[in-house]
């Protein structure tokens, strides 16, 4: 969690080098209006309730809301789309401008602006009204559709984002020259889909599909147990890196070589509306400052549901997201503390993901330095560390009467709040054999103050292909010299 925190504070500076780093997002620009009020009453005249209107709002909405979902977190961000001659066209260019988004958008003189308007009663929607024209583009507005694309394709953008909203822009002979040339320069393509044909998309870095959207393109219906194993087809087909289907509130699953499932992380769920736009522009984000697929998911999944929890179509922000990083930081850490049914959960999950899981034990009484040092090198052994920390009565058989000086519960917690750290777990008897046998881990670390044949469980480890790693320790530095010290 430390990484993705990290990563979000450098969203927007000059980490990436050249100024001329920045996100293109193409697709189907729209207004979103908002008409809020309350319902005290149905109408005398058909039955339907009366909305008595308090406010109204627009926003940018469709690929101007992952633009700005985009800007929000610091990116600079540039973007193509298509508006009408009317007075939508001229509030939605100053929404996207407000919100820090550098945009080349078409003019059509035969298509409107697409416009949403949606009418609430309290939280609830409760009718939506559409302004649109999905026909086929003229051959005018292709042609300066075409001409504005090659200017932005020109600058290299780090990636490209296309959010097809199925109004038109994003025909497949548009998707495949945008794809073509991105690769050529070698820019990945993140494609927000719409419809049940995605050979349009072919070649691209990755789709972001909802499960309803995935189970169309795969022919088959949202409940199907076998939907991944689809997706995952789908994938290859298509030639994508990977691909990322978001499920309300099961959450997310990244499907690369293996599947990865991440749950949803939302309290409370006011409105979906714009939830694919962040999560396909955190998504982006992620990718452009070197998080994996699977971090950048983790970041947008946060995101997401940080968005949910709000009325109507809003971008994420960066103060939003970093405030939500936190608050999960702290909850994780809290959740890394276990029991062995819960542990033993964790483990499977992390071997079905071919993790390489290090396990070490020790009482870990006044953490200090060498600590830390020490359990971060045995963290690069592997994928997980599973640190097996000794219950009071043990380290007082160890250590003597006088110790712990710190209570069981407050050296797990602390442990816990350790980024090299992914699972603590209390045992009670003399040595960890009974839990190394448990959970079967690939590596036992030990300090380089043991030898091989010393190491409790190394033999059992080895047994089933795993390893023994002797980690150095620093000199000078342990919890019997500071105690040592301060009774001096």
């Amino acid at each position: 969690m430390q990484t993705l925190i990290e990563t979000v504070k450098q969203f927007g500076s000059k980490t990436l080098g050249s100024a001329k780093q920045h996100a293109l997002v193409i697709g189907d620009v729209m207004l979103d209006r908002y008409l809020m009020g309350e319902v005290g009453r149905i109408s005398p005249e058909s039955p339907v309730p009366v909305v008595l209107i308090k406010s109204e709002e627009a926003r940018a909405g469709g690929a101007s809301n992952v633009a700005a979902n985009l800007a929000l977190l610091g990116i600079s961000t540039r973007l193509v789309g298509c508006v009408g001659a009317d007075a939508e066209a001229k509030t939605l260019s100053q929404l996207i401008k407000a919100s820090g988004v550098k945009a080349n958008l078409i003019a059509s003189k035969v298509r409107p602006t697409i416009a949403k308007t949606r009418i609430l009663g309290g939280h609830q929607q409760m009718l939506r009204l559409d302004q649109e024209d999905s026909a086929s583009f003229s051959t005018a507005d292709n042609t300066s559709l075409l001409q504005v694309l090659k200017v932005e394709l020109a600058e290299k953008p780090s990636v490209v984002i296309l959010s097809d909203y199925a109004k038109g822009l994003l025909n497949e002979t548009i998707c495949q020259q945008i794809i073509a040339q991105c690769q050529t320069h070698k820019i990945p393509v993140l494609v927000d889909p719409k419809g049940t044909d995605y050979s349009k998309y072919k070649g691209a870095t990755a789709l972001t599909p909802n499960k309803k959207e995935a189970a169309e393109a795969c022919h088959t219906n949202s409940q199907d147990a076998d939907l991944i194993s689809k997706v995952t087809v789908l994938k290859s087909k298509l030639g994508l890196n990977f691909m990322a289907v978001t499920r309300g509130e099961e959450g997310i699953s990244l499907i690369e070589k293996t599947a990865h499932h991440l749950p949803a992380t939302a309290q409370k769920v006011f409105d979906v509306s714009g939830a694919g736009d962040t999560v396909i522009a955190t998504l982006a984000a992620g990718l452009m400052y070197d998080l994996t697929p699977l971090q950048s998911l983790e970041l947008a999944n946060i995101a997401a549901g940080v968005v949910v929890g709000k009325v109507g179509t809003v971008p994420i922000t960066r103060a939003d997201l970093l405030e939500a990083l936190t608050a999960k930081q702290g909850t994780q850490q809290a959740h890394k503390i276990c029991d062995l049914a819960e542990l033993e959960l964790k483990v499977n999950a992390w071997k079905q993901a071919n993790q390489k899981i290090v396990f070490t034990n020790g009482c870990f009484d006044l953490l200090h330095a060498g600590h830390v040092t020490y359990l971060e090198a045995a963290k690069k052994r592997g994928d997980k560390l599973i640190l097996g920390l000794n219950t009071d009565r043990s380290v007082s058989a160890i250590k003597g009467p006088s110790r712990p000086v710190v209570h069981e519960n407050d050296r797990a917690r602390v442990l816990a709040a350790l980024e090299s750290v992914d699972a603590v777990i209390l045992f009670d008897e003399d040595t960890p054999l009974k839990l190394i046998k448990a959970i079967k881990p690939d590596v036992i670390a030990k300090g380089s103050d043991y030898t091989a044949s010393q190491v409790v469980g190394g033999k059992e480890v080895q047994s089933w292909g795993g390893e023994i790693a002797l980690i150095e320790l620093v000199e000078g530095r342990s919890t019997s010299n500071i105690i040592r010290k301060l009774n001096t």
